[in-house]
């Protein structure tokens, strides 16, 4: 039987027409792009090329695309890079940074590894329904903030946040914005123009691209201290010589999300509901973890009392069903999510909630399928905890 893939949110499958726009740039062209040779300039023009095509579907210039290996290095670039050029000028008194409790590793790990002793983080929380407190927000940020961090789209609920009242609390107190938009690229619209972010991080994978490669947004005229020195490449806010193809797959990737804007995330979102419809009327325990709105289309967090999740991963996973218990880059861990948590969920909760996230290809026929599976692997894993 074909497997089912509802792990969008960890990574998606390579478009073939990405691949199709790669494949060149990992055989006859392998020109170095800063050459100034042939194979050098051909390299450097779809590198151009595939900026343009990034920055047009957030709504960027060019010139305001920082290429670098993955969301993760971008996400550490706009923390790390904005806390240390803040840091080094003598009189200021912006060094600080807040965010939230419900963001990726790539943030909060990022946060952890500030300096204590020059960089206070603060941490604000979310509500229930998956939220962040925008009173927490308005309480933490001051005139000592340099930097306010908060993503767009939630990896494991998929809730949208309020965005627009973030950057307007910013705004007020002198503070610069970034936001991680990895989730939300290419399920709903991204324009930095409407959203005024001075730092947006993107990410390649998520949009069926390549991995290993993702972008930072950096407005122009955000001081941004790099952190990868070595050459002039990507104007001198990221050494290192271009991983071309890659590149390359990202601008395809981006063009190809942009055309399927209008019609991809309306029929994700209508699969989403018909799987969360049929498992939550089953009336078997399950519970929805994200009810705020809006949502991006493609995912959503339900816990099955008195079932383990990694129990019901595994289950689901030999019935041919891929889903995850929350973030890829949470994997082996033994603690439970960071998210529900944050949200106020008790343990139990926590501990039994599946991340069901789909993609442009699923189909009913494969939500119901799902539904069968789960309502089957609960009533089994249920009954061999009984005595």
């Amino acid at each position: 039987m074909t497997p089912v893939y509802l792990d969008h949110a960890a990574t998606t499958p390579l478009d073939p027409e990405v691949l199709d726009a790669m494949m060149p740039y990992l055989q006859s062209e392998f020109g170095n792009p800063s050459s100034v040779h042939g194979f050098g300039q051909r390299a450097r023009g779809a590198i151009d090329e595939a900026r343009a095509k990034v920055a047009a579907l957030i709504g960027a210039r060019d010139s305001d695309i920082v290429f670098t290996g993955s969301g993760t290095e971008a996400d550490n670039l706009a923390i790390f890079g904005v806390a240390r050029a803040a840091a080094s000028e003598p009189d200021s008194s912006r060094t600080d940074l807040v965010t939230t409790a419900i963001e990726h590793h790539a943030i909060l790990n990022s946060a952890k590894a500030l300096d204590r002793a020059r960089h206070k983080v603060s941490l604000t929380g979310a509500g229930t329904d998956g939220r962040i407190v925008l009173q927490d927000i308005d309480a933490a940020v001051n005139e000592r903030t340099a930097l306010v961090s908060v993503m767009l789209a939630n990896n494991e609920t998929g809730v949208v946040q309020p965005l627009e009242e973030v950057i307007r609390i910013a705004r007020a107190k002198g503070a610069l914005v970034h936001t991680d938009a990895v989730q939300g690229l290419g399920k709903m619209e991204v324009d930095t123009r409407r959203l005024e972010v001075d730092l947006l991080t993107v990410s390649a994978h998520k949009i069926h691209g390549p991995k290993g490669v993702g972008a930072l947004f950096v407005r122009s005229g955000t001081r941004m201290s790099a952190l990868i020195r070595g050459g002039s490449q990507e104007r001198n806010r990221r050494a290192g010589t271009e991983n071309v193809a890659a590149i390359v797959g990202f601008g395809r990737a981006a063009e190809l999300a942009q055309e399927r804007l209008g019609e991809d995330p309306a029929r994700i979102a209508k699969l989403r509901d018909r799987l969360e419809t049929q498992l939550l009327e089953q009336g078997r325990g399950a519970t929805q973890r994200n009810g705020a709105d809006p949502r991006i289309c493609s995912t959503t967090s339900i816990s099955f009392d008195g079932v383990s999740g990694e129990d019901l991963l595994i289950a689901l996973d030999l019935a041919g069903i891929a889903v995850s218990t929350g973030a890829a880059c949470a994997a082996g861990s033994p603690e439970p999510s960071h998210v529900l948590k944050a949200m106020g969920y008790p343990r139990e909760r926590v501990n039994s909630a599946i991340r069901f996230s789909l993609g442009r290809d699923n189909t009913a026929e494969e939500v119901d399928r799902t539904v069968e599976a789960v309502t089957a692997a609960c009533s089994r894993l249920r009954y061999s905890r009984c005595p």
